[in-house]
């Protein structure tokens, strides 16, 4: 009689800990970048991994009205400095630190200024919180992109 209760206790242990060892979803993949004034999609990204770090680029540029379709970074400094922001990668070295990714850097084309980053995935994959701040998290601005499904 005693071994029913210790099976049952057994087996919920294993599904409980194998509940714990998933993975937190990726954030590889495209993104849809939202304006944070209009919260309208402003360009969509690509993020993935290379050499054990991930990065991110550029795909697509949704332009406002009066805005070229692929501009340059002219504020950008070294050898972003007017290159089409199109295919650029403006984030990198990011490293998994428990449920987020750390320890890069991203790049506002807008004003060419580079930020310390750190980013995470929510709301079971389909959003993507990044943040960009200056010495201390506290001090920078988070944004929420939303996972892109219809690109491939």
């Amino acid at each position: 009689m005693r071994a029913l209760p210790l099976a049952a206790t057994l087996l919920a242990g294993l599904l409980c800990s194998s509940a714990w060892a998933a993975e937190s979803p990726s954030p590889i993949g495209n993104w849809k970048t939202i304006d944070d004034n209009t919260g309208k999609p402003r360009g969509l990204v690509q993020i993935y991994e290379e050499a054990g770090e991930i990065k991110g680029k550029i795909l697509k540029n949704y332009p406002k009205p009066g805005e070229p379709d692929n501009p340059v970074c002219d504020k950008c400094k070294g050898d972003r400095k007017d290159k089409p922001v199109i295919g650029m990668v403006f984030l990198w070295g990011m490293k998994k630190n428990g449920e987020s990714w750390a320890g890069g850097e991203i790049l506002d084309p807008d004003n060419g200024s580079v930020y310390s980053a750190k980013m995470e995935v929510i709301e079971g994959g389909s959003k993507l919180k990044v943040r960009g701040f200056l010495g201390f998290s506290l001090l920078g601005r988070s944004q929420i992109w939303l996972r892109d499904t219809e690109a491939k």
